[in-house]
């Protein structure tokens, strides 16, 4: 046993005995027997060089030592009890603060219409939100929960499914397939400008298809590469590029004609996003009420949680 862990040891005997005056109902408190109650104090005051208690045969008293050290150590015991309490607070009431990381592709379709609804329903925990396209480690990283594409998700983690699977495009505006025409197989892409992604790694996003139940991956090639996905739709409607993206996150420009599609019939099915989080997170109560409340403003078919061990 270390040397800061025996300073604490026998100060709860003490206050009990304290409290009680009594070595055998401190004894019958604790749960031991009273010679064990004794032999704590006795240890207690050879560190401290003092005697702690007056014995006689009728009554527990404290010596002036013992008072001084209970006089101090009340109110530093009564501090703790009221910690531990509050963390019993944070285990059944949601509070404190909520770390999660997200990609970008997830702040309109997960975080956007879920927050607010989680805010309104409790105040007491805050939130921050940390926005990387990266893989994040949550334990190294200190985040509670993150938002990812279910293939990217470690085995070691709980996932929650958020939004069925995701349909990959490719799309352009109109004015660009009617300067350059359409690609009507996915090795026509090589001819076309494309908007590549780049990693935070360095690499380079290879679009991926499906073909007669095959994947394959073309490296486009392009005079813009950008690495967020946002920036490339948007350069996309202005005619410089085609880009590949998920087929939710132009359903809007799809319907409005600003954006338009190529090679459906190629166009791959993947994972949809998940919240995951380690296991032993699932004793938060704040986690537990963010899932709820995302469960309910996204209602996903099929949605459940699952260990991806």
């Amino acid at each position: 046993m270390n040397r800061a862990t025996d300073r604490f040891e026998g100060l709860t005997v003490f206050l009990t005995v304290a409290r009680r005056r009594s070595f055998r109902a401190a004894a019958a408190e604790l749960g031991v027997t009273a010679g064990a109650v004794s032999q704590s104090i006795q240890a207690l005051e050879r560190r401290v060089g003092l005697p702690l208690f007056a014995r006689t045969t009728r009554r527990v008293g404290l010596t002036e030592a013992g008072e001084k050290l209970l006089e101090r150590l009340a109110p530093a015991a009564s501090e703790i009890g009221a910690a531990l309490e509050a963390l019993g607070e944070l285990r059944e009431r949601p509070a404190g603060l909520l770390r999660l990381t997200v990609p970008r592709m997830a702040v309109p379709f997960v975080i956007e219409p879920v927050l607010p609804r989680f805010r309104r329903a409790h105040p007491g925990v805050d939130v921050e939100i940390s926005v990387d396209n990266t893989f994040v480690d949550l334990a190294e990283t200190g985040f509670d929960a993150g938002v990812r594409i279910g293939e990217a998700l470690a085995k070691d983690m709980i996932a929650v499914r958020l939004t069925g699977d995701l349909r990959w495009i490719v799309v352009g505006a109109p004015a660009y397939f009617a300067a350059h025409g359409r690609p009507e197989v996915p090795e026509d892409l090589l001819a076309h400008a494309c908007i590549r992604y780049r990693f935070q790694s360095a690499a380079l996003y290879r679009w991926e298809f499906a073909r007669d139940g095959r994947e394959i991956a073309v490296d486009v090639p392009g005079a813009i590469t950008v690495n967020d996905g946002e920036l490339a739709l948007s350069l996309a409607r202005e005619g410089l590029g085609l880009a590949y993206t998920a087929e939710p996150f132009v359903a809007e420009d799809l319907a409005r004609g600003t954006l338009a599609t190529a090679l459906d019939a190629y166009a791959p099915a993947g994972p949809g996003l998940f919240l995951y989080f380690p296991a032993r997170a699932q004793a938060q109560a704040k986690l537990r009420a963010f899932i709820d409340t995302a469960l309910a403003v996204l209602a996903p078919a099929g949605r459940r949680a699952r260990s991806r061990r």
